[in-house]
């Protein structure tokens, strides 16, 4: 009897409830339908998943497929093996002209536009993404009516309109609006305005070497921000990132809208139920003194080791494919409020009768990541090529600790972001550096961005219940 083939793949546990469960069932489920292979799926520590890689790698040790959070993506282009070659090769160069793998049709052509970009480094798709998200705005209805406020605000002005309207309120809310201090809601408003982190394109025509943070674009965030916060509309918890205190204010009704992800809509959906209100979602606002180029996307993707032999490489991309299914893709949005990966699986999940019964979730595929016709007066999709640059993750902390200065403890917003920009500036020396030495050591700074995400876990049905209120 033939020995089974073994494919090792290596995921971040994003520690969202029954996450590794489902990954378990993929690969046995996967392993059953190909009986010659056997999927076998390791779930390692979020924070430190490229360090780990780049280690083992460097031992010699190195799985079949590896999945990167999107802000490491620069890390797994510049992880080598223990020869000094690149670990990972492009899935565009793996997959080539073929259109299926064991029988298993290749999802490439179906991928949406946006996602497909993100990944995509002068004209190579270096991995197939697997989970997509953006930002979004969701408003407590019954407290917008009564504050006046028809539909919910798309632009920075309408935004500040409506939270004076709650704020007339004589039993409204404390405040009117909340989000965590996180890097992602970062990244949309310099996106929506067409700003860069760092040169070179975004790091998109070369490596990056410089970054600014205190540009046009990120000036513009930072004191709108401090704006509704001075003016009493923005609820600062004082934590970071504070996922859990933000969702409670919204559940609690203590606020009337907060910003947070589109991975967030299940369990928004479920914090409007417990409070008693109807919960409206819409695109997270942009600033309408510049022209809106659309929200960015983050998420994950899976990337493939270079120099496996032909069976194992033929079976990796087989589960590759046969993952992005539609049936498969489908089921991941409805577990975890994702974005249809592919054009395939929206179309399975409307042709189901899915987002008719559960339009809250259409909001993001047809009104965000596509350009809605209504703000742009074009359609198509956004420009999604995010930032690529090392260490995106500590960067990220650096940025978020700094806007918490502001808020929390008066600092100049201008000062204390010209202080994070040479603090950024440092880590993103120190990792060129690190890339352009040939025996290289581990990732440097890989503790930044730890302290930001500490309360990353997401609820359940039954936590969210018994969630403690701030105010208690």
């Amino acid at each position: 009897m033939t020995s089974e083939i073994d494919i090792e793949v290596w995921v971040p546990d994003l520690r969202f409830p029954g996450w590794m469960d489902r990954w378990h069932q993929q690969a046995a489920e996967f392993s059953r339908l190909h009986p010659e292979y056997k999927v076998t799926v390791t779930g390692l520590d979020f924070f430190t998943f490229p360090q780990y890689v780049t280690e083992q790698a460097a031992l010699g040790n190195k799985p079949a497929v590896a999945e990167y959070y999107f802000y490491a993506s620069h890390v797994a282009r510049d992880t080598v093996d223990a020869d000094g070659k690149p670990l990972f090769v492009s899935i565009s160069e793996a997959v080539g002209e073929r259109t299926e793998f064991l029988g298993e049709p290749s999802v490439l052509h179906d991928l949406h536009p946006a996602f497909r970009d993100y990944y995509t480094l002068n004209g190579d798709l270096d991995s197939l993404p697997s989970v997509g998200t953006t930002s979004l705005l969701y408003g407590n209805r019954e407290l917008l009516d009564r504050a006046g406020v028809d539909g919910l605000p798309e632009t920075w002005a309408e935004v500040d309109e409506a939270c004076r309207k709650v704020a007339a309120l004589t039993d409204g809310p404390s405040h009117a609006i909340t989000w965590s201090n996180h890097g992602t809601f970062v990244q949309q408003a310099m996106a929506a305005q067409g700003g860069y982190f760092v040169n070179n394109r975004n790091g998109r025509d070369g490596r990056a070497t410089t970054i600014d943070l205190v540009s046009k674009e990120m000036t513009a965030w930072v004191e709108w921000w401090n704006r509704l916060h001075k003016d009493g509309h923005f609820l600062y918890t004082g934590k970071i990132p504070d996922w859990a205190g933000t969702m409670e204010a919204y559940r609690d009704q203590r606020v009337a809208i907060r910003i947070s992800s589109s991975n967030d809509v299940n369990y928004m959906a479920h914090a409007a139920k417990i409070g008693g209100f109807t919960m409206d979602v819409g695109i997270m606002p942009y600033n309408d003194e510049v022209p809106y180029v659309g929200n960015a996307v983050a998420g994950t993707s899976m990337w493939l080791v270079d120099g496996l032999d032909e069976a194992t490489k033929e079976g990796a991309l087989a589960f590759l494919m046969w993952m992005h299914n539609p049936t498969n893709a489908a089921q991941r949005h409805k577990d975890n409020s994702f974005v249809p990966i592919t054009k395939s699986s929206y179309d399975l999940l409307q042709d189901e009768g899915w987002f008719d019964a559960h339009p809250y979730h259409s909001i993001t595929y047809d009104h965000v990541i596509e350009y809605p016709p209504q703000v742009t007066g074009r359609t198509g999709y956004p420009p999604s090529e995010g930032a690529l640059f090392g260490d995106f993750a500590g960067a990220q902390d650096i940025m978020v600790h700094a806007m918490g200065d502001v808020l929390a403890r008066g600092a100049d917003p201008f000062d204390r972001f010209v202080k994070a920009t040479q603090d950024a500036q440092k880590l993103l020396d120190d990792y060129n550096e690190w890339v352009s030495t040939t025996a290289r050591g581990p990732v440097p700074n890989s503790s930044h961005g730890v302290e930001y995400w500490t309360d990353v876990e997401p609820y359940t049905a039954q936590d969210l219940e018994n969630v403690v209120p701030l105010n208690s």
